[in-house]
């Protein structure tokens, strides 16, 4: 069972030399295909197949989703193993068990298993990556722990990702974007090819895609005889500070604790999947419950709102264009119940803005535009570690683009960059664009014990 409490010197040194064995996978990249993770998993003796539940798909949401239907699943008191990606601080955030993310000493021990198994897998299937070799960790770990729902986020795609090669009963299907174009297509039917295939025989499946997304999802699961439930944006029925209100099918008006409009289709999403499992005779979630835990639900990093040094900042990782829509969406419904918002004329705020150089950046800079909020704020470009980062120059150079008469500043450290927007704001910052920003603002301005990772002394 997982060991929590304190952690030794030894343990703690053990953890981190676990997380680079596991990171420095990533030098093998993104390589689609299931069959070294399921070679991986025979190793362990096939752990996924004890377990039952879903496995959520789609552009944007899916987080949102697993957080929705967690909560209700945890507030029914249902054991659920939940898989939230990417981390923000801790690489432990990516495996949960009823909102806690994993101890290191089972971090630790589950990823020296996995690595040795690694090697009989690599002679005949090629190296597995990092997120192959998290995905069999996460199916041996839920086992072990006798979870009683699990919640599987999709990768990437769905066909090929290496979490399908797990079917739990249950295939969700938030919607269908374009991203990820270079590895599912550049159509939106191509793309939602690639997600409808987690819809198995035997399955129940939801989603909320639409149009030409909508119809492939509609003949995959008519090809494979799984019932499947559409819905659509839950009504909205008004919105705060700390969250929605919106109408569910059988709760009526329900209070979702996460920001942003948005959040109405995720709800609709998450509220489905609930029906699926317990039509499936998976798990099953009364009304109360849901209320409870669609109320408490948390989402860290997605319009999560913070006070810093007195400062209001909002984190969000808007990603891709959509995602950019949505935050600007949310930053013109927020802005009245932000900082000075009921005042005439209120404080501008600033941007602290990093993107991949993979993504749709002027996409994203397009959307963010759109905001009313932002209209006369402050943009400071910055940069994350890695070689998919876009300078910071180039992504200032793009804002100035659209906004050539605008305060647009490069500020390739992200520390700097962070540190400049605190000490200068008058109004809101935002932070946004990529969850590795958001998340080393998180690791700065944020003391959460969940992600606190042991240390090791320094000799």
């Amino acid at each position: 069972m997982s060991r929590p409490g304190p952690v030794g010197v030894a343990e703690a040194a053990a953890y981190h030399d676990a997380v680079r064995a596991l990171t420095e996978r990533g030098r093998f990249g993104i390589r689609l295909g299931l069959a070294r993770t399921r070679a991986l998993l025979k190793a362990f003796g096939d752990p996924q197949l004890e377990l039952r539940g879903a496995l959520v798909g789609g552009t944007n949401g899916k987080g949102s989703v697993l957080a929705l239907a967690g909560a209700a699943l945890r507030a029914a008191g249902t054991r659920v193993g939940t898989t939230p990606k990417p981390h923000l601080v801790s690489y432990r955030e990516r495996l949960e068990i009823d909102g806690r993310p994993i101890d290191p000493v089972t971090f630790a021990r589950l990823v020296r298993e996995v690595v040795a198994a690694a090697g009989g897998v690599e002679r005949r299937h090629g190296p597995p990556t990092e997120f192959e070799l998290l995905t069999a960790m996460l199916f041996r770990w839920f086992a072990e722990e006798r979870v009683e729902v699990a919640l599987v986020e999709v990768g990437l795609g769905g066909r090929l990702d290496a979490t399908h090669a797990w079917d739990g009963g249950v295939a969700a299907i938030t919607n269908v974007a374009l991203d990820h174009m270079a590895w599912l297509g550049d159509t939106i039917p191509a793309i939602a090819r690639e997600k409808a295939a987690i819809i198995e025989r035997g399955d129940r499946a939801v989603t909320g895609a639409t149009g030409d997304a909508l119809a492939v999802i509609r003949r995959r699961a008519r090809r494979v005889g799984a019932p499947l439930l559409e819905v659509s944006a839950a009504p909205l029925v008004g919105w705060d500070r700390d969250g929605i209100d919106v109408e569910l099918p059988a709760l009526g008006s329900t209070r979702i604790s996460l920001r942003g409009r948005h959040q109405a289709e995720n709800a609709a999403v998450a509220d489905a999947l609930l029906d699926q499992l317990a039509a499936a005779g998976i798990a099953s979630v009364d009304a109360a419950a849901r209320r409870r835990g669609y109320a408490s639900a948390t989402w860290p990093g997605r319009l999560e709102l913070l006070d810093v040094l007195g400062r209001e900042v909002l984190l969000d990782g808007a990603h891709n264009p959509a995602g950019a829509a949505a935050l600007a969406t949310a930053l013109d419904d927020l802005r009245p119940y932000l900082l000075g918002g009921a005042e005439p004329g209120p404080p501008a705020m600033t941007l602290v803005h990093a993107s991949m150089a993979d993504k749709d950046v002027d996409g994203i800079i397009h959307a963010l535009d759109g905001a009313a909020a932002l209209e006369s704020a402050r943009i400071i470009a910055t940069q994350v570690p890695g070689e998919r980062a876009l300078p910071a120059a180039e992504l200032a150079r793009r804002w100035g683009v659209v906004r050539p008469d605008g305060r647009v500043d490069a500020v390739p450290d992200v520390g700097e960059a962070l540190g400049r927007a605190v000490d200068d704001a008058a109004g809101t910052i935002v932070v946004a664009g990529s969850l590795y920003l958001v998340g080393e603002a998180r690791r700065r301005w944020l003391d959460d014990p969940r992600t606190r990772d042991p240390e090791v002394p320094a000799t």
